[in-house]
């Protein structure tokens, strides 16, 4: 029985033509990506685990064939290009030191010690480990990758992209990076020498230097001038096929010259990022990006095969705790020979200790070459998936265990806490301004102005720094703890200000502040109005959307330049504030707005047209029931009149509602309206 339902399974398999494949991922993606959303996982790991599930050692569903490969290859195109795109020689010369010092040394350092290992386990464990020196090279370099994804998510979440050990990590990120383009060249020459490695090498080494010339000399003469004309052409789909081609035409060309296709899309990025329209070009192949990339993850994950793993579990669990400690502790020891403290060095050890999204795609390029045996593939697959399981955990209890280790780090916190007390020791009535960005420090100059004490909280230490030496009253510290408030005199303060757009840190400090001093008044910068009655019932006296109050000021020079008095026009603006931005909450949506999710609910404005056969023609307004949908009739316009809201007033056909509301609530009073 078992025989024919497996025979019957692989009958459908072979069966099933590029669309239904396609279908079957992308069917497997959404659900992937919403379970492993509900649990608050990076996606990554949901492409992986589904396609564990519908892969050919799994349910069945899908096979491992031709059209997941090619799938598969446009991700890596796509993401390579992104790479290029990010790629910056002003950024790279910031960083050099950091990127070319720090990063060169863990990744050169991680291969070697990773083939050391393998040599080492191929004399003790021939049983699991045979492998040759371009396998465990290969394998080196795909060890000592780490998750760009997961890292950069989890720190912008935490508001550390621009801490010590921030910077330290994204730098070594970056040039891990960077360094996947030489390995993707690299490990295929190794795998076709015929025994002179180093003819091998200086022939693929002459075939990139030959195709980087006419990419980036062609390349960087042709790319600005051709992009003029396209965008000239004012045609949105014109601009996306082109795009499309060049980022193909560049994969296309270093393809037939027998390298990389992610070289050629890495160069095409790069050659983009030099030009005006990078920042277009970059949120216009995201999608694409980010579609691909998915499906290549579920390849990846239909490449495990559960059996192997589980009748070698104890080798798979040896190679998630072996690579994890031994990238804590090699980057933790390069980080402090590096100048940094131990408290930074084992945050940086730390965050980059799981395995990345590039070590897979090199883990993959090594078994297609064949350099690694089928089986050990899988039991590194599978060590590497749960080493990126466990990053998010990890770093979440990263800061209780640099307590543990580090000796200093106690020290090191209170004497930050000490410095800033001891800054704020004499301040009374004094206003704390979280984040000293350029907000904070154009409110700073205008408080000074007027002689009223602040003291202002960054996370920037260079900012911290050059803003102490030109004497503004600023320390080095994190607004969103309970320890730095009161260091900063919080019960002594007369105001607090939140001057950056981070919902999740404000309402950290709201609930602090309404811990340590009620009364205190908070004022806190949002982006948009979408949190703003979730900041204030949280306790902010005022929340100042910044897109607001720049219509606000749009709207009042507009009104000043138009003749209607000064006074009228300010007692609009502050009618429009004391109402919470009522009147201008809620705008029509097009095509470049985002689309609602139940995360980001905003309210928007929606036009409807009445017809003959409309259910509410020949109604009063406060017969509609909009209210059970809180919605709400912002006008109605008959014919060129705009229409007094009364509820005497009487539906007609043709007459426009314009309704504001959610999505959802919008589309149901919608339906009530014309049905």
């Amino acid at each position: 029985m078992k025989t024919t339902v497996g025979s019957h399974k692989s009958a459908i398999m072979h069966s099933m033509n590029a669309l239904d494949i396609t279908l079957v991922l992308l069917a497997a993606a959404v659900l992937g990506v919403v379970a492993f959303r509900m649990l608050q996982l990076p996606p990554i790991l949901g492409y992986l685990t589904v396609g564990i599930l519908i892969g050919p050692f799994g349910l069945k569903v899908a096979e491992d064939g031709a059209v997941t490969h090619t799938l598969a290859e446009f991700g890596v195109v796509f993401l390579m290009f992104s790479i290029g795109l990010e790629f910056s020689l002003s950024k790279l010369m910031a960083m050099r030191k950091a990127v070319f010092g720090l990063g060169l040394a863990q990744v050169v350092l991680s291969i070697l010690i990773s083939m050391l290992a393998a040599w080492g386990a191929s004399m003790w464990l021939p049983r699991f480990f045979q492998i040759g020196w371009e396998g465990a090279f290969a394998l080196g370099g795909a060890l000592a990758m780490s998750s760009t994804a997961i890292v950069s998510k989890m720190l912008t979440e935490r508001l550390e992209l621009e801490s010590l050990h921030g910077r330290q990590i994204i730098s070594i990120l970056l040039f891990q990076d960077l360094a996947v383009v030489p390995l993707l060249i690299l490990v295929p020459a190794l795998a076709t020498h015929s025994g002179n490695i180093l003819q091998t090498l200086a022939w693929a080494s002459a075939k990139v230097i030959l195709v980087l010339v006419i990419l980036l000399f062609l390349g960087q003469k042709l790319m600005r001038t051709w992009f003029k004309i396209v965008v000239k052409r004012r045609s949105q789909e014109l601009f996306m096929l082109n795009l499309l081609l060049i980022t193909l035409g560049a994969a296309w060309v270093t393809d037939k010259a027998g390298l990389s296709m992610a070289l050629g899309a890495f160069v095409a990025g790069m050659l983009i990022s030099e030009t005006e329209y990078r920042h277009q070009v970059e949120e216009d192949i995201k999608p694409f990006r980010d579609v691909l990339l998915g499906l290549f993850f579920i390849t990846i994950g239909m490449l495990l095969n559960l059996a192997v793993v589980l009748n070698n579990i104890w080798m798979v669990l040896l190679l998630f705790v072996g690579p994890m400690l031994l990238k804590l502790v090699l980057i933790s020891g390069l980080a402090k020979m590096f100048g940094n403290s131990t408290s930074v060095s084992l945050r940086t050890g730390l965050a980059l200790a799981q395995a990345g999204e590039f070590g897979f795609v090199l883990l993959n390029q090594t078994g297609d070459l064949h350099l690694i045996d089928a089986n050990l593939i899988q039991v590194i697959l599978a060590s590497m998936v749960l080493s990126m399981l466990a990053s998010p955990y990890i770093l979440a209890k990263s800061d209780v265990i640099v307590m543990k280790f580090s000796s200093n780090e106690w020290m090191m916190q209170s004497l930050a806490l000490t410095q800033i007390a001891a800054r704020t020791m004499t301040a009374k009535k004094h206003v704390i301004i979280a984040g000293f960005g350029r907000s904070g420090q154009s409110l700073a100059r205008l408080l000074s102005e007027e002689n009223i004490d602040y003291h202002a909280l960054d996370l920037d230490p260079d900012r911290v720094q050059e803003a102490q030496m030109a004497g503004d009253h600023v320390s080095y510290g994190d607004a969103a703890r309970r320890e730095s408030l009161m260091a900063a005199g919080i019960n002594r303060a007369a105001a607090l200000v939140v001057t950056y757009t981070s919902t999740a840190s404000a309402l950290k400090i709201l609930h602090f502040v309404t811990e340590l001093n009620p009364s205190l008044p908070v004022i806190v910068r949002s982006h948009d109005d979408t949190d703003l009655d979730k900041l204030k019932a949280a306790g902010a006296t005022e929340v100042v959307p910044e897109l607001m109050e720049g219509s606000l000021m749009l709207a009042s020079h507009a009104l000043v330049l138009l003749g209607v008095p000064l006074r009228r026009v300010v007692h609009r603006v502050q009618a429009a504030r004391d109402a919470r931005y009522e009147s201008l909450r809620g705008f029509f949506h097009g095509v470049s707005d985002a689309t609602d999710s139940p995360e980001n609910m905003q309210i928007r404005l929606h036009t409807v047209v009445l017809s003959n056969k409309s259910h509410c023609v020949g109604k009063l307004l406060p017969e509609l029931g909009l209210s059970e949908f809180c919605v709400d009739v912002q006008a109605i316009r008959r014919g060129k009149s705009r229409l007094e809201l009364t509820n005497s007033l009487v539906l007609q056909a043709a007459d426009v509602l314009v309704l504001r509301g959610t999505s959802e609530a919008v589309a149901r009073a919608e339906t009530r309206l014309l049905k």
